[in-house]
């Protein structure tokens, strides 16, 4: 295998990353508000369809439940946002992997109700998560997915994000087989044309 090229040989000093994100995030199309615990019966009715858990774990079998979970979510990591199209709770998504010291994060955990797929939805959501992430300082934001989940796999290279290759062997699936995950990312060089494709799209 060929040994990789520097692909930024004049890299300069990043600057700090900024965190906490604020409590809401608001599109032309959908509201993105940190969870709390309230938000539980409304999120886990819109996302009860077998169809919503394929390929992600952690299913829970009730409101309660699904509020404990994403309650202690901040303390592994991970910051779940309820996604609102209008005043409907239509689904999840979250950030992942925060690394302040490295600029870098991911958004993951998502889920929608199907009656919102292949809509304006997704892309205004990661429009807006994206957005708040290179305004803030991050360079690097990532997204994984199952390998199976090949519309998941479309809909995140839809949005402009690179293809970095399969990370195998990778993570549990709900039904404890373990699954090879596909890596994509956006830098912060790419941002810009990545946010002018999604505002563009949104605007058809």
């Amino acid at each position: 295998m060929p040994i990789p090229a520097d692909s930024r040989p004049d890299d300069v000093v990043w600057p700090q990353a900024e965190w906490p994100p604020p409590h809401e995030l608001v599109g032309d199309h959908v509201t993105l508000s940190q969870f709390v615990p309230a938000d539980a019966p409304d999120l886990y009715a819109a996302l009860d369809h077998d169809a919503c858990w394929d390929h992600v774990a952690g299913r829970p079998t009730s409101p309660e439940e699904y509020a404990a979970t994403l309650a202690q979510a901040p303390q592994s990591g991970r910051w779940p946002w309820v996604v609102r199209r209008a005043s409907e709770v239509v689904g999840t998504t979250s950030y992942l992997e925060v690394s302040l010291p490295d600029a870098r994060l991911e958004i993951g955990s998502t889920a929608y109700s199907p009656s919102v797929w292949a809509t304006e939805v997704n892309p205004e959501c990661k429009l807006l998560l994206m957005s708040w992430a290179f305004d803030h300082g991050f360079g690097r934001v990532q997204l994984k997915t199952d390998i199976r989940n090949r519309r998941s796999q479309a809909a995140i290279a839809k949005l402009g994000a690179a293809y970095e290759g399969v990370l195998r062997r990778y993570q549990r699936r709900q039904d404890g087989t373990v699954r090879d995950t596909v890596m994509f990312s956006v830098t912060a060089e790419e941002w810009p044309g990545v946010r002018e494709r999604l505002r563009a799209r949104l605007a058809r």
